[in-house]
């Protein structure tokens, strides 16, 4: 048992020796790189986000014409439906009294 904690005792101090080793490697930004890419990214984004919210605001009044629009044509076609069958229902009608009245002159004068 004492060979086994001895070797996990050297395991993390080789662990930690690796690591220590491992972040010299790193090349950090300086403080001016830091600030500059940071600059850069909230730049970005936020003509990232006006550009949707301005797209948005297009597409919605774009919809919202389009919709009235769409209700209008609907409604002006659903009028013009309505007014061609009570012009077609009163040329029926009187269509079919002529008819009446000529068969029933033609049954009279028989």
């Amino acid at each position: 048992m004492a060979k086994e904690t001895k070797s996990k005792k050297e395991n993390n101090r080789h662990f930690f020796k690796d690591f220590k080793a491992e972040l010299k490697k790193v090349i950090w930004p300086t403080p001016k790189q830091v600030l500059n890419n940071t600059t850069a990214v909230i730049t970005i984004v936020l003509i990232t986000a006006i550009i949707v919210f301005v797209l948005d605001i297009a597409f919605e009044k774009l919809n919202t014409h389009g919709i009235d629009r769409l209700k209008s044509v609907i409604s002006s076609s659903q009028t013009n439906s309505i007014s061609e069958n009570t012009v077609n229902s009163n040329t029926v009608a009187d269509n079919t009294m002529q008819g009446n009245a000529v068969s029933l002159e033609n049954a009279i004068s028989e």
